[in-house]
């Protein structure tokens, strides 16, 4: 691999101009590209370098991290195309919207390529800088041709916090040499490593979700442009050789023969070059194309070519001994990555026209034979505040929508699995896919996606009505909803100039938001424990209460502050003018019983899943604007009660630091919630009592092939990439509050639980309980009875076990009022 690509860049550096030189990144930079790491603000500042010097690029900033460190893109093509840059925009635009619009002159392709999304996947950046320079400075005729037909977009770093977390390590650790060894600490990144952002989320798997501010800005963008071909760079272990399209199966059933076809196009290229190199590669193995938030899939299902690049590199950093035998370099990886984008680059412009042509006629089809069985989706009103959140994922990804049709419908129950007759309702979300964006869609909302191959490589269930935990239908009748928007409707409450107590529903992070402004000032908050009415008016299990006299002994302008409270969050609470009830207990009953205020600290580490930690993190501080602590597993055992009073355990291997250190804490009102593999870590351990559930060997089988072919396979029966089963609830309990009789969980284990002798079994498994995804039937046997959601005290404290992740990727959003109440509702 030591050898400099002569054939490749021969086909590049024929002929020169008299235009003016412009610095190479290594003249630039001060040393050689490949030689060291470059820092974040040294690619932004050669980037800006080449947007001020050459008058083909155009350097477009778009946001921040949450760290606060730019991001930015680079726009390249031939000068004709830079100065009709907004006009070859808006098409590709109007095209995307299948408006009866197209260009009257020759349209060029737009290729966008996507560098380092996994922060620790750190050689794409440098490909970058030396892609941004070779398109610039190059006078080539073959290259001035390609951009003549194509306008090039470079990110070159998708998640800068997480590449800086990285470098810095790097930077750190290694000698005044590089050590190939790849035993020496410069190959062993410490937790949690440089592969995700600031909150230890996966870019690479949010594209469709945006639940990450790095993702949600570059989308708006992304959205401006619509690129025919999408392009994203990454790195795989550095034992594995370099991986290109065409890509594995299972691909998606609505992804056309076009987009399979010219993915094999694209390969071809590829290999030709790395053929004249002798490098290795392979195509068609591992990487699928169905989960619907990766940087290939999510372009494919928005009309594109989308593609992954993978390049053997993590943990490789500037040099490292393979298991072949063979050194790795910085410098390899640069050039595998460079004449892939070079070639992919070749290709695009050889196929502009079609490329065109085919992404026109995609979002056209849309509209004319939208894919799949269903053609409408109705989703039920039946939670406001979800359904709000819904409408808000459906706006960021640009699919259409309405309200309500004064209709009754037959269509398929996603919560009965049968068809069935409902109503549409004025506030019931309509989508209809008789629109541009069909495909993407219904991807997102089909309640069974279809799986050709179940060795996927994330997760196989996704549909939107589960993750929001709302009832829904789909029908093959083509439907348009009546409505444009909701009818907002402003509940009507008496006038009590003395209310007894206010009380307001508890069902959404909002409500949320309403208890922890009380909590701030003081305020005492009470739950209903039983569902109780006043007149006409029913109230739910978890209705907050606040008492006005016990309140006002403390809190002299009670009223004043209620009322500020309202108005600032917009919610109305409802007055109650004495403390008799028509139906449930009265006020004065120990079913209303007072809300401690929790004081949060989230376990965080090498011991736990930094995915697990980042979900539990991120929704503190950018969904609840609550205050919350990190604190190493090592502390567990010195928790002061006035300071913390619930302690949060992600998923993680904790040996016994959990179940020998919280008795005491615990018994004097601590609350412990424990997130999936948290659990196992007090299996059978006093004072817990919970207990896994174990299936004898003879009682399963299994399903191993004894093929030698299939060696790689495993046992499908045991297969679950992440698959969504209906979870019982017992919905008196506080811990279902705001969620009805069942809750939507995605799996992706098959750990199951006995159900409590002492305690309460909130979310519980029965036959016949899965629902969609890839789930083996060893699994479905597994998954068919037990526990998954249960409750302990333990003295004056509780243990909350949470035996599915609630917070998945932030996209669950059915799983968030869990979490809050799991959070504030249980003592």
């Amino acid at each position: 691999m030591k050898y400099f690509l002569l054939s490749f860049l021969c086909l590049f550096f024929v002929g020169k101009s008299v235009e003016a030189q412009i610095k190479s990144p290594d003249e630039f930079l001060g040393y050689s590209l490949g030689s060291r790491f470059t820092p974040h603000h040294k690619v932004l500042e050669y980037f800006k370098y080449i947007g001020g010097a050459n008058k083909n690029v155009k350097i477009q900033k778009y946001g921040k991290t949450y760290e606060g460190r730019e991001l930015l893109v680079a726009i390249i093509s031939a000068k004709e195309n830079l100065d009709n840059l907004e006009t070859i925009r808006k098409n590709n635009v109007s095209m995307s919207n299948a408006e009866k619009v197209f260009p009257k002159s020759r349209q060029p392709a737009v290729l966008w390529l996507s560098y380092n999304v996994h922060g620790n996947e750190a050689s794409s950046t440098e490909t970058a800088l030396k892609m941004l320079y070779t398109l610039t400075d190059s006078k080539t005729l073959n290259i001035q041709n390609w951009l003549k037909n194509t306008v090039v977009i470079i990110d070159p770093c998708l998640n800068p916090d997480g590449r800086e977390r990285y470098v810095n390590f790097f930077s750190a650790t290694t000698g005044f040499q590089p050590n190939s060894n790849p035993m020496s600490r410069e190959h062993a990144e410490p937790w949690p490593g440089g592969r995700s952002n600031h909150y230890y989320f996966d870019l690479n798997r949010d594209w469709a979700w945006q639940s990450q501010v790095e993702t949600q800005q570059r989308l708006v963008l992304y959205h401006e442009w619509m690129p025919e071909v999408h392009v994203d760079f990454h790195e795989q272990s550095y034992n594995e050789p370099y991986y290109f399209a065409p890509a594995a199966e299972p691909i998606h059933q609505d992804i056309t023969p076009w987009q399979r076809n010219f993915q094999i196009t694209v390969g071809k290229n590829n290999a030709k070059y790395f053929d004249q190199n002798g490098w290795q590669y392979f195509t068609k193995e591992q990487f699928d194309l169905l989960y619907p938030s990766y940087g290939d899939t999510y372009p494919l299902y928005n009309g594109a070519i989308g593609m992954t690049y993978e390049q053997g590199g993590i943990g490789a950093g500037l040099s490292v001994v393979t298991l072949d035998g063979d050194t790795l370099t910085l410098k390899d990886r640069i050039d595998h990555h460079f004449t892939s984008g070079m070639a992919t680059l070749e290709t695009v412009s050889l196929h502009a026209e079609k490329l065109v042509e085919e992404f026109k006629k995609y979002f056209e089809n849309s509209i004319t034979s939208p894919p799949g069985l269903y053609k409408t989706y109705v989703i039920k009103a039946q939670n406001k505040s979800r359904l709000k959140r819904m409408i808000s994922l459906l706006k960021k990804n640009g699919i259409e929508f309405a309200f309500g049709l004064d209709k009754t419908l037959s269509g398929y129950s996603f919560e009965t699995q049968k068809t069935e007759s409902f109503r549409v309702e004025r506030n019931d979300l309509v989508v209809n896919l008789q629109q541009a964006k069909a495909v993407l869609a219904n991807v997102l909302l089909e309640p069974q996606t279809s799986v050709s191959d179940s060795n996927t490589y994330d997760i196989t269930a996704w549909a939107l009505p589960y993750a929001y935990g709302l009832p829904a239908y789909a029908t093959t009748e083509s439907i348009k909803g009546k409505y444009p928007g909701m009818e907002e409707v402003k509940a009507v409450f008496p006038v009590v100039a003395k209310p007894y107590a206010w009380i307001f529903p508890w069902n959404s992070i909002e409500d949320a938001q309403v208890l922890i402004a009380l909590q701030k000032e003081n305020v005492k908050v009470r739950i209903a424990e039983e569902a109780f009415s006043l007149g006409s008016r029913n109230f739910a299990v978890g209705s907050l209460l606040v008492y006005r006299t016990e309140n006002e002994r403390g809190i002299p302008d009670l009223q004043a502050k209620i009322l500020g409270i309202e108005k600032r969050l917009k919610m109305s609470f409802y007055p109650a003018s004495g403390g008799f009830v028509d139906k449930g207990k009265d006020f004065g009953s120990s079913a209303y019983r007072v809300l401690n205020t929790p004081k949060v600290a989230v376990v965080s580490g090498p011991e736990s899943s930094s995915q697990s930690v980042g979900e539990i993190w991120h929704f503190f501080e950018q969904e609840l604007n609550y205050p919350v602590s990190l604190i190493d597993a090592k502390n567990m055992g010195n928790l002061d009660i006035n300071k913390v009073n619930v302690l949060i355990v992600p998923d993680g291997s904790y040996g016994d630091e959990v179940a020998g250190k919280l008795e005491d804490w615990l018994k004097v009102g601590g609350k412990v919630i424990l997130f999936e593999d948290a659990i196992l870590n007090v299996n059978e351990a006093k004072p817990f009592e919970i207990k896994r559930k174990e299936f004898p060997k003879e009682e399963l089988g299994g399903t191993n092939s004894s093929e030698y072919a299939k060696r790689k396979q495993g046992d499908l029966s045991e297969a679950i990439p992440g698959a969504i089963f209906k979870v019982h609830l017992d919905h008196s309990h506080p811990l279902a509050a705001g969620l009805g009789s069942y809750y939507y969980a995605l799996k992706t284990d098959d750990k199951i639980y006995e159900n409590l002798s002492r305690g309460w079994n909130v979310g519980v498994l029965k036959t016949g309980s899965y629902v969609a995804g890839v789930a083996g039937k060893n699994v479905v046997k597994k998954l068919s009875s037990g526990m998954v959601f249960g409750v302990q005290s333990i003295g004056k404290g509780a243990v909350v076990y949470l035996g599915s992740d609630v917070l998945f990727r932030s996209f669950w959003e059915n799983g968030k009022q869990l979490f809050l109440n799991a959070l504030f509702l249980i003592d």
